[in-house]
């Protein structure tokens, strides 16, 4: 019986912990880089599992966690319609300040943390694709037009949401100003 010490094992083991997290701290400011990494782990992905015709629940288990998370990504923080309730409750107890104040959009879930949470998956579902206990049969044909269906009415409540309390959760049509005014 080998006797390794615990010592070795738990340094190993923090000094891999700490490699990987200086690795994702200096890949932060790359954004177009890291979602390119992701693209080409979902296309392989994606080729896996069209060329090997089966591992569709884990393909369609990918999707739904991708779409939630994107969810998450859309969503403000800090629920609007709490705000507005106790914006019309302030109302009616009399007070008469108004605050209009700017509040920048802070998601529920930040772009980074998005991103490493759909790398994690996609690395997962390519792994797991590679074991045959996990090739469960079904009819994918079902799954896709489940899952669309499941995007369009999630999307349409989002949009609806975006629209009811007037954010928007991107940077399109927002004024950029420059540094260059000093």
């Amino acid at each position: 019986m080998l006797n390794i010490p615990d010592n070795n094992i738990s340094d190993a083991l923090q000094k891999v912990k700490v490699t990987y997290q200086e690795i994702l701290d200096r890949s932060v400011p790359y954004v177009k880089e890291r979602w390119i990494t992701f693209g080409v782990l979902l296309t392989l992905f994606v080729l896996r599992i069209i060329f090997s015709q089966g591992w569709y629940i884990i393909c369609y288990a990918l999707g739904i966690y991708l779409l939630n998370l994107f969810l998450a990504f859309l969503t403000p923080k800090f629920d609007p319609s709490l705000e507005q309730e106790l914006f019309s409750s302030n109302l009616e107890e009399g007070t008469d300040e108004v605050e209009e104040e700017f509040k920048p959009f802070i998601r529920r879930l930040p772009e980074f943390k998005f991103w490493l949470k759909a790398v994690r998956a996609t690395v997962l579902s390519l792994l797991t694709s590679f074991f045959t206990i996990f090739d469960i049969p079904v009819f994918w044909p079902i799954l896709v037009m489940y899952f669309i269906i499941l995007f369009c009415l999630t999307m349409r409540k989002q949009i609806q949401h975006m629209v009811k309390y007037r954010y928007l959760p991107f940077d399109l049509g927002k004024t950029r100003y420059s540094r260059q005014s000093r």
